[in-house]
């Protein structure tokens, strides 16, 4: 019994890494896109959902978690 508990608990780390994994490549953006994000920004602020409709095949939760796990909270991206 304790076999099957310790590879239970074995499979549910693995599962939990291979999510973590599948989030960190959805993070990878292209620099157009990175682009876009960055000016949509700027003009509609965290309406995330409005800048995920801009982007073909990105989601909402998607790009906020690339802003702000790209950005600090206290400052907004600047196109340059």
């Amino acid at each position: 019994m304790a076999d099957l508990e310790g590879s239970s608990t074995n499979k549910t780390q693995a599962d939990s890494r291979a999510e973590e994994i599948s989030e960190e490549s959805k993070l990878q953006f292209s620099k157009d896109e990175e682009t876009l994000i960055k000016r949509m920004y700027n003009l509609v602020g965290e309406r995330w959902a409005i800048i995920a409709g801009r982007i073909p095949g990105r989601t909402a939760e998607e790009i906020k978690k690339y802003l702000t796990s790209t950005y600090p909270s206290t400052t907004q991206p600047k196109v340059e």
